[in-house]
Order: C-alpha cells, then sequence, then structure tokens
C-alpha cells in the first residue's frame, strides 16, 4: 500500500523439543541460513540467526502483513523438514511447541545483534531456561512455569 511505512525488528526464540542438545557445530551454520532464507522468504529481512544446541534465536525486520505465528509455523515446519530429510540426527527432530517473539527499536539493533552472535559463549554462564525466563521477566510477559517448557513423557 502507498504512504506506508513501517519498522518492525523482532526478536524470536524456539528451542529443540524436550531441549534435547542435538544441533550439532557441524551442520548448524547450513540450518541457520536456511531459516533466514524462510524469514527472507516471507518478504523479510533476517539480520541474524544464531544458537547453541538446543534452541535458536532470529533477529529480523519484518513486515507488518506478516503473520507471526504464520511466519513461525512456516520457519519451524520447514527447518524441521530441512533436518529430517538431510538425515541430521539420528531419530526425527521436532522443534518445542511455541516460541518467543519480542520487539525491538532501532537503537537497540546492535546490542541485540551483539547479544544473539555471543550465545555460545552466554550459554557457558546461562541455561537456555534462565535465559528464557530472564527475556520473558525484562519484557513483563506474564507466564506460568509449568507451560515453558515441554518435558519427556
Amino acid at each position: 500500500m502507498a504512504n506506508t511505512y513501517h519498522q518492525i525488528f523482532l526478536h524470536f526464540v524456539f528451542a529443540v523439543k524436550y531441549r534435547k542438545a542435538v544441533i550439532q557445530a557441524s551442520w548448524k551454520f547450513s540450518l541457520f541460513g536456511v531459516i533466514g532464507n524462510l524469514i527472507n522468504e516471507s518478504g523479510g529481512k533476517v539480520i541474524i540467526v544464531n544458537g547453541v544446541e538446543d534452541h535458536v534465536h532470529c533477529f529480523a525486520e519484518v513486515k507488518p502483513a506478516v503473520s507471526v505465528s504464520e511466519l513461525m509455523k512456516k520457519v519451524k515446519a520447514r527447518s524441521s523438514k530441512y533436518i529430517n530429510d538431510h538425515g541430521l540426527t539420528p531419530v526425527r527432530f521436532e522443534w518445542q511447541e511455541g516460541y518467543g517473539a519480542f520487539s525491538y527499536s532501532r537503537s537497540q539493533v546492535k546490542n541485540v545483534y551483539r547479544y544473539i552472535q555471543n550465545q555460545e559463549e552466554h550459554h557457558r554462564k546461562q541455561t537456555f531456561k534462565e535465559e528464557y525466563i530472564g527475556i520473558l521477566e525484562d519484557f513483563k510477559v506474564e507466564f506460568e512455569d509449568r507451560f515453558l517448557f515441554q518435558e519427556p513423557v
């Protein structure tokens, strides 16, 4: 639409089902490339995708017409398919249900980029669960701990 202007920066976080540490260093950057391409295909502009063995962070500029839930559904489904089609894990790969989505202003882009870029170093000091709860608390998102992470049956 003419005369429609926007600037929407979103930080997405999602975990491997049961937070299993299955994302391997040998193929994680290929996976991050797939995820970035999926975000770009939606009309977004990926800034960075990074993560560690049990979860992924994506930071992107998105268009207002893009449904966040549909974007995450597509990203998670098609990246799971990529992992499974390429036999990258010994058993069927799945992402955990749900995700986090957090908005930032342009003035915060460099800091968020650096934060995501330094995930490996960051997780030497803090677990993913501690990190995720910290983000939720920083953004004052109400949550119930029992619903945060799916546990193995």
